[in-house]
């Protein structure tokens, strides 16, 4: 089932979300539509709190649109290591449309959990190290925009408004 992507300025978007304690077939099926949604949508991550679910997990697929998937799921996720530095543009599907670069760190390590509570540890560099820490900041209610300068991030919320004004943006609550 495909599910509606909320989109700046949702209040959904910056919570704080809570940690996973049910590892159920109610989040079986909540990674199942995210995943659908993602695809559907021709995105690389999509976190739980932009379908309108506050809690700590993330789908992603670092070969999106290829023809061999990646498919991970990501629960409670958190960063041992981080090093190194990358900057690189990024987009986000609750704020279409809008890119901007990102520094980012290069390579990282993560624990976290699968859907069905086993601890794992995964270790990224490049791309997935990107998209697990764009995905991850989505947890703690920050979005990509919030790691830009002043004035870049204010542009971009300028233009949104306008857009939104135009009617060429839908903000999803």
């Amino acid at each position: 089932m495909i599910l509606e992507i909320k989109t700046f300025p949702s209040e959904i978007l910056r919570k704080k979300a809570e940690e996973v304690t049910e590892f159920n077939e109610e989040l079986h099926l909540l990674l199942d539509n995210m995943f659908e949604t993602m695809y559907q949508a021709k995105g690389i991550g999509l976190a739980a709190p932009q379908v309108g679910v506050s809690k700590r997990f993330f789908v992603l697929d670092d070969m999106s649109g290829a023809e061999n998937k990646n498919p991970m799921e990501i629960i409670n996720p958190v960063f041992l290591e981080k090093e190194g530095e990358i900057l690189e543009e990024e987009g986000c599907l609750s704020i279409p449309g809008e890119y901007a670069y990102v520094k980012r760190y290069m390579n990282v390590k993560v624990k976290y959990q699968d859907r069905f509570g086993n601890e794992k540890i995964i270790e990224a560099t490049d791309r997935l190290s990107r998209i697990l820490q764009h995905e991850s900041d989505h947890l703690d209610g920050t979005l990509f925009i919030d790691r830009l300068p002043n004035t870049k991030r204010e542009t971009i919320k300028k233009h949104v408004k306008k857009r939104i004004n135009q009617g060429d943006y839908q903000v999803n609550q």
